[in-house]
This record gives C-alpha cells, sequence and structure tokens, in this order.
C-alpha cells in the first residue's frame, strides 16, 4: 500500500501553517499531545458555557455565567497602585461594576466607552452585596452580536494557551477536514443515526447545549466508533496476519483426555466442556490458535488446559505450559503430575534452580522428545531449551506477559498453537481492546464442590473479637492467610505493618503458629515461610500481597484483609480466591478503618454481595476507569482520543464483529469501503495495520 492518501495531506501538515498559530504557540500544543491540524479536530470540547443573550443579570443565581447588552457609565481608575479599575455599567433594570486587574486605563478607554452600549460576557458575582463581573470573557459592540456563539465549547488547555486561541486554532484546522468516503457499515450508520465524517466532525465543535457534549450524541459516538473500528481492524489485520501463519493439524484422538476426565470425582461444568472443544477443534485446524482463555477465580482453568496439552500428547507431540513465577510454575507442576500420571504421559518442571548435571538430563529428554509435557517459569525462552515437536505453549498469565514473550516462543516452536490463561475477569470492552486479536474462551460457572465463601465486614475497633475468634479457629485445626495494607508512603512503612501485626499475632497465638512473608524476604526464606504454611507447620501466614497469585493451600478456610479499604476491587477478589478451594466451609473477612469514604463503602459492599469476578470487574471499571483496571504502564491498552472506553463499551464489541467481517469479505480491502477503511487506518495513524495489509 503506498503512502498516505493525498486527500488527508492538510490535515497532517505543520501547525505552524494554521491561521493564529505561531512557533511559541506549537510548544503549548505540544504539551497537550497536539501536532497537527488532525490532532486540533479531534480536541473535543469537554464542557461549554451557555452565552445566550439576557436582559438583565437580576434573576441570576450568582456566581453564573452571563451575556448582557450594557450602556457604559463612569471609569473609576484605582487610587493606589495593585487596586482594581472599575467600570459602572447598566443593563436593562440594574446596576453592576465590571472589574479589571493591572489593566491600562487607555485601554479600557477604547474598549468601554463611557455613554455607548455593549455586549458583555462573562461570570457574575456577588461581592459585598455588589454584583460584579471580574474580567468579562467577551467585549463585543452590538452589531458584532452574532459572532458570539449561543453555546461556546470549553477546550482542554495547558499553560500558555487560552480558550480563545485554541477556538481559533480548531476553527482553521476544521476548514482542512476534507470529505471522506464513508468506511462504516451503511446499515449500521443508519440504524445508529450517525452523521457523515466530516459533518460529524463539525457538529462535536459547535454544540447547542449540554447533551451536545454527551458520549451518547451521534456525532461523538460516531468519531468514537471511527476510532475503535480503526483499532479492530488493526487487531483482525494482525489476527488474520497470524492465521497466515501455518500452525500444525493438532488432532487428537481423545484417549489420554477421557482416561483423566473419568479420574476426576466429577464431571466438567458445561463451560469447560465447551472450552475444550473450542481448544480442540482449533488445534486440528492448519491454522495457528491463538486463543485466550479467560476464567473466574476457581472457574477450573487448570483442567481444560490439561486437556489441550493431553491432546498435543495424543497427537505424538509436545506441550509447555509457562508461569510467570517459581512457586506458581511448581504448583501447577504438582496440580498436574497426578493428571499425568492418570494418563501415562510424562511431565517434568524446569525452573531457574536446575543445574548442571540435572538441568542437562532434562533438557537432553526433551530435545529427544521423551517429555510430552513441560512446565515451566520463563527460564523456557532460553536459548539452549529446545524440543523435539512442541505444538502447544499455554500461557498462564496471571496478570501480564510481555507481547515479546509471544514472540519468542514463536521463535521455538514456530508454529505451535497458543493458549494464554488469565485468572483476572477483565471487562468484556478492556479484554476486547486488549486481547481482540485473540479468539475468546470464557469460563463462567463455578466446578461443583466449590463451597461459596462467606464475605463480611469488620471495623478494626473490634479487632481484639477478631483475633480471639481466630485462636479458636486455630485452636480447630483451621487455616488463615492475613494480609497486611501496603502502606502507599513507602515500602519500609509497610513492612513495619506487617511486622508488628506479625508480632501482636504471634504474641496472642503462641510460637511458631504465625509466619510471615513479605516482598523484600529473599526467595529462599519466602519459599520456606509458604512451604511451613503448605504443610500446615504454621497455622497463620502474615503477608503483604505477595500471595495475591495463585498460591494453593486447600487447608486455608480463613482470609483476613486488613484495611481492605485501601485495596481496589479486583485485588480484593483476587486475594479472596485464595481460600474457598477445599471442601471446608470458608470465610474472608474485610477489615476497615472507621469512617468509610463513599466509594470504598460500595467496594466493600459489592465485594460482600457477590462473587462473581465478571460482574466485579465491570463495577470496577465503571467506578475507576480502564488505566486502573489492568494497571495503564503494564496493560498495553491503547489509549484513546475520542472513544471512551468505560462508557461506550458496547461500541467496542460492534466494531470487532464489523472488523472481522469486512476482513472477511475483502481481506485486501481493495472494494470502495475497504479502501475508504484504508484512508481511516491512515486518519488514526494505524501505521503498523497499514503494513500488514499485504498488497495481493
Amino acid at each position: 500500500m503506498s503512502g498516505r492518501p493525498e486527500s488527508l495531506f492538510p490535515l497532517f501538515g505543520e501547525l505552524a501553517g494554521l491561521k493564529g498559530v505561531g512557533r511559541k504557540t506549537v510548544r503549548h500544543y505540544t504539551a497537550l499531545g497536539i501536532e497537527t491540524p488532525r490532532d486540533l479536530a479531534f480536541l473535543l470540547p469537554h464542557s461549554g458555557v451557555n452565552r445566550r443573550l439576557r436582559a438583565t443579570i437580576r434573576d441570576v443565581q450568582a456566581p453564573d455565567v452571563v451575556t448582557v447588552e450594557v450602556e457604559v457609565g463612569n471609569h473609576l481608575p484605582p487610587r493606589q497602585r495593585g487596586r482594581p479599575y472599575r467600570i459602572l455599567v447598566r443593563d436593562s433594570q440594574q446596576e453592576f461594576m465590571l472589574v479589571f486587574f493591572h489593566a491600562r486605563g487607555e485601554y479600557l478607554q477604547t474598549l468601554l466607552p463611557t455613554g455607548q452600549r455593549r455586549l458583555v460576557s462573562g461570570k457574575v458575582e456577588l461581592f459585598d452585596s455588589i454584583a460584579q463581573m471580574v474580567h468579562p470573557d467577551h467585549v463585543l459592540r452590538p452589531e458584532e452580536a452574532d459572532t458570539l456563539p449561543f453555546y461556546e465549547p470549553i477546550y482542554p488547555l495547558s499553560a500558555g494557551l487560552t480558550q480563545r486561541a485554541v477556538q481559533r486554532s480548531v476553527t482553521a484546522a476544521l476548514e482542512r477536514c476534507p470529505d471522506l468516503a464513508e468506511w462504516i457499515d451503511p446499515r449500521l450508520k443508519a440504524q445508529m443515526g450517525w452523521p457523515d465524517w466530516k459533518a460529524a466532525v463539525h457538529q462535536v465543535h459547535a454544540p447547542q447545549s449540554a447533551a451536545d457534549l454527551a458520549n451518547t450524541h451521534p456525532a461523538r459516538q460516531r468519531l468514537a466508533y471511527d476510532e475503535l473500528l480503526a483499532h479492530q481492524l488493526t487487531l483482525a489485520l494482525a489476527r488474520a496476519e497470524r492465521k497466515r501463519a501455518a500452525g500444525v493439524e493438532t488432532r487428537g484422538d481423545g484417549r489420554l483426555v477421557s482416561k483423566v476426565l473419568g479420574a476426576l470425582p466429577f464431571a466438567p461444568t458445561g463451560a469447560q466442556q465447551r472450552a475444550i472443544a473450542e481448544i480442540t477443534a482449533d488445534m486440528a485446524s492448519a491454522q495457528r490458535m491463538n486463543r485466550l482463555l479467560q476464567g473466574d477465580v476457581g472457574s477450573g482453568k487448570t483442567l481444560v488446559a490439561m486437556a489441550a496439552l493431553l491432546t498435543a500428547a495424543e497427537a505424538g507431540g509436545q506441550g509447555v505450559l509457562m508461569a510467570p513465577t517459581e512457586i506458581l510454575a511448581r504448583q501447577h507442576f504438582e496440580g498436574l503430575a497426578p493428571m499425568a500420571a492418570s494418563a501415562g504421559v510424562r511431565i517434568e518442571l524446569l525452573t531457574g534452580r536446575d543445574k548442571g548435571r540435572e538441568r542437562a538430563r532434562k533438557l537432553g529428554d526433551l530435545a529427544g522428545g521423551q517429555i510430552d509435557i513441560l512446565i515451566g517459569t520463563h527460564a523456557v525462552f532460553q536459548k539452549d531449551v529446545a524440543f523435539s515437536d512442541l505444538r502447544l505453549a499455554v500461557i498462564d498469565e496471571q496478570h501480564r506477559f510481555g507481547v515479546a514473550q509471544r514472540m519468542a516462543l514463536g521463535e521455538k516452536g514456530a508454529r505451535a498453537h497458543v493458549l494464554v490463561m488469565t485468572a483476572t475477569p477483565i471487562p468484556r470492552s478492556l479484554a476486547l481492546a486488549q486481547y481482540g486479536d485473540m479468539d475468546l474462551s470464557l469460563l463462567d460457572e463455578k466446578p461443583p464442590g466449590r463451597v461459596p465463601v462467606v464475605t463480611s465486614l469488620a471495623s478494626t475497633e473490634r479487632l481484639d473479637e477478631v483475633v480471639a475468634h481466630l485462636a479458636r479457629a486455630v485452636a480447630e485445626g483451621r487455616q488463615c492467610y492475613w494480609v497486611c495494607p501496603l502502606v502507599e508512603e513507602s515500602e519500609s512503612v509497610t513492612l513495619t505493618a506487617a511486622q508488628s501485626r506479625f508480632e501482636t499475632l504471634r504474641a496472642a497465638l503462641g510460637e511458631g503458629v504465625v509466619g510471615l512473608v513479605h516482598g523484600q524476604l529473599p526467595p529462599a526464606e519466602k519459599d520456606a515461610a509458604m512451604a511451613d504454611f503448605v504443610a500446615a507447620r504454621t497455622r497463620v501466614l502474615v503477608a503483604t500481597t505477595v500471595i495475591e497469585v495463585g498460591v494453593n493451600v486447600p487447608n486455608a478456610t480463613i482470609m483476613v484483609i486488613e484495611r481492605a479499604e485501601s485495596f481496589g476491587l479486583a485485588q480484593l477478589h483476587q486475594l479472596r480466591g485464595r481460600v474457598g478451594r477445599g471442601s471446608g466451609a470458608s470465610t474472608c473477612l474485610l477489615l476497615y478503618d472507621p469512617p468509610l469514604g463513599e466509594a470504598a463503602a460500595r467496594r466493600l459492599k459489592l465485594m460482600r454481595d457477590t462473587e462473581d469476578g465478571f460482574r466485579i470487574a465491570e463495577e470496577d471499571l465503571a467506578m475507576r476507569g480502564s488505566g486502573d483496571v489492568i494497571g495503564t504502564a503494564q496493560s498495553g491498552l491503547p489509549r484513546f482520543r475520542l472513544a471512551d472506553i468505560e462508557r461506550q463499551a458496547n461500541l467496542m464489541a460492534i466494531a470487532q464483529s464489523d472488523a472481522r467481517k469486512l476482513l472477511a469479505d475483502d481481506p485486501q480491502l481493495l472494494s470502495p469501503r475497504g479502501q475508504a477503511a484504508r484512508v481511516l487506518l491512515w486518519l488514526m495513524e494505524r501505521d503498523k495495520a497499514i503494513r500488514l495489509i499485504r498488497v495481493g
């Protein structure tokens, strides 16, 4: 595909070429992330001011913005330096003052000559019960009235920019907007009542009332959709590119999978069976699988992953499962080893700890094809690790893994199928934004035999009762996690908090009953403390949030989270998921410091009322916004300029299916709508996507 279409040249010229934009102003715009006229056209006003003309200020509830026609009266220059300059004016019913600071008298005499009529617009306030307007936003002659918009858009500013300057620059940028051919599906556009692109850009900058600034306004919706469609087209092109990369048809006969499923004490859930069927079908295809398995805490992802790994073994190949930490890799290994034994396949664990002869033996067996399933950390990416015939890679990202790791994996088994597991329930709109290039399998049922966790709230004022209750539970042989808050000020304060809680609990419950884990412990000590807890040598584990990720101790049935109000919903949900893994009844106690703020109270009540991670995630998104839900820094979430992914979530799903359908019908984007979509990709600066459209 050749370079940027000519119709877009005016939008991608230099800012300094616009009327009223000088070299100095360009620097101020850069601070707002604005570098081209196109960026200015996409700078949406965030609010507006009603500038409709009124007869008088008499009925105004000060402070409020008013536009009135006045007769200019006497000028009252300041008697001493630093005092304001005042001008008496009168509208049709009332006198009031215009007030100016640091103003030159001769300038004000020409702007507001005594005896003449002027239109003034600005905020009216009461000062010592006298109405005054400080520095009016607009002063016009009556014949210039029509140059003032009824409703004035208000833009984000950076230092050195004024509203008036931005409005002028935006107007100049809008003059450069061309008519563009339509890239939106005509049926969808008609159904939604959306305007054409050029009309939409003009409308968002000319709101007539507050309603026109809402995300639900057709012009705003249309521009948001354009941005999401460009994003989803980029992901769909990447997906199509990946699908072109041949996979290896990995067709199992089901004998190993049915052995393992037959040995289970209960039948898999409907959701598990559906996910297994989707994955098996993908692996049997000649195209590479790239699937995301999304399941809530305790929805049984491990079983689904194992079925996929066994399918690779049935077909005579190998599978690998990677976890982000050594503790997790070891846990996966311990959980899967019995299943592998019942299927009669060989499973091994490879971590950074394997050294010398032991490591060489494992690597030799792996390259020779004697190991069917390898469990490991990212150590699996090291140069000397070679597979005999890698068919499937399962990545348990638990939160995050980079695209770089996905690539490195491609080197190992250039054609291996990829299954990514995530235990973070991500709201659908975010999952589509972040993983839109992948196919999605959802585990939305809990396996049988899981007892719901009872969640309750208590104030820290009742700490003594809580400790007494804990002492009884420990005497009955139960185990408990006690999570200390992450204190914002510093890590050392957090450690002190965890350390002192450890000491008070040890004093109350006895020596040797309580263990301590935190981020600053050397790995060996951390492992030892965890091992003591897993083996039930210690009964209570005091921890900072290091235990959030995937620790599995079925005998632990109590979770106490101290200062629960300082945690986000997703974190609370992950922590609660550490209990309720055995057959015993489990409880989660959220301890809070009163008084609770409104948002914190809402979070904790939601935790008490539901265990549904997807409902919690949607609520979290509504309360905090997308960047926080998956941690902006690592989220891989694109920054959207026009779309509000929290409040326009429904548009993301439409954009994904539309983008995939457009590419299925017209893979090279050569039809009239396809050509228009290419222009959209250039307009939205999706150069990566443009490179993916192969010629021919």
